[in-house]
């Protein structure tokens, strides 16, 4: 069972709204598609483990620290008598192993995540040694892109290619687990020690003056929307959304660009941009958010 779901972190969610309302840097842009596509490989390997019906406890996105190093741990699966550790890659494509290093072919040298892997082992070994658990750990690492190869692959290496990963699951299925409450205080505990906030985020300078206003289709983030009656409707792919349903997104994508700003109505009117009436804005937000302070000082929380 799912004892931690992944969620989308902060970073990606605010690089994904810059996306839509800003041009980026290259480099920006290209950390925001690794990122993107880092966390759709992490929630197709969620599609199998969620399918796993032995008795286990997984554990989704950790970031811990140990002796001042942080380190990341993609998916975590407790079971009985031994934890095991993945480190997912959606990597795409054709790639070689040569002496102990990774290259995208013709001859791009990349991280080698078998480095990562072995690092991170490590540092967990020693985070359950400092927490008082001793199981043993198996670490792999995941390719779960189903268009990647690997020439010259090692057999010796703890990989598991796109082919391989419902087998794996099948095996973890036939393991004898008997889950205890050590098993799920050794969770919670884990849990305890997350990190929330990455230390590692790369999120560019911004202000309210730099972003395109207006409000996004739901469906394919365009800003073709325009305002029929009580719906909003999309030009690009015909999704129709209410009113105010969309002011509601849109209300919660500005708190999440601006945490620090008050939403009042005309801040909002403004950044919808193509809801004409103020008084339907007004009254849009002060029914699901709580107003505080009264006539031109109120704000919304």
């Amino acid at each position: 069972m799912f004892y931690k779901y992944r969620t989308k972190s902060n970073e990606l969610i605010v690089l994904e709204l810059l996306n839509r309302r800003m041009s980026l840097t290259n480099k920006v842009k290209q950390h925001y598609y690794s990122q993107k596509k880092g966390y759709e490989g992490e929630v197709m390997f969620d599609s199998f483990t969620k399918k796993l019906h032995c008795e286990c406890l997984i554990l989704n996105d950790l970031l811990f620290e140990i002796k001042n190093t942080t380190f990341q741990i993609d998916s975590l699966i407790i079971t009985a008598a031994m934890i095991y550790f993945y480190e997912v890659k959606n990597f795409e494509g054709d790639y070689y192993y040569d002496s102990d290093k990774l290259f995208k072919k013709p001859e791009l040298e990349v991280i080698n995540p078998l480095h990562q892997l072995s690092r991170s082992e490590s540092l967990l070994r020693q985070l359950f040694l400092n927490i008082g658990y001793n199981l043993p750990i198996n670490a792999f690492i995941v390719f779960i892109n189903p268009i990647f190869t690997l020439y010259q692959a090692p057999l010796d290496k703890p990989i598991i290619f796109p082919t391989q990963v419902k087998q794996h699951m099948t095996t973890l299925n036939k393991i004898p687990s008997k889950l205890t409450e050590k098993h799920k205080r050794m969770a919670d505990h884990l849990l305890s020690l997350h990190i929330t906030d990455s230390p590692y985020k790369q999120i560019p300078k911004y202000d309210y003056r730099q972003l395109r206003k207006g409000i996004t289709c739901a469906k394919c983030h365009s800003f073709s929307v325009t305002l029929e009656s009580r719906k909003l409707v999309c030009h690009e792919c015909k999704n129709e959304e209410l009113v105010a349903d969309a002011v509601i997104r849109s209300v919660n994508e500005f708190r999440i660009l601006f945490p620090n700003e008050r939403i009042t109505t005309n801040i909002i009117h403004e950044w919808c941009q193509i809801i004409p009436s103020q008084k339907r804005i007004r009254r849009i937000i002060s029914s699901n958010f709580n107003k505080v302070g009264d006539h031109r000082w109120s704000y919304y929380e």
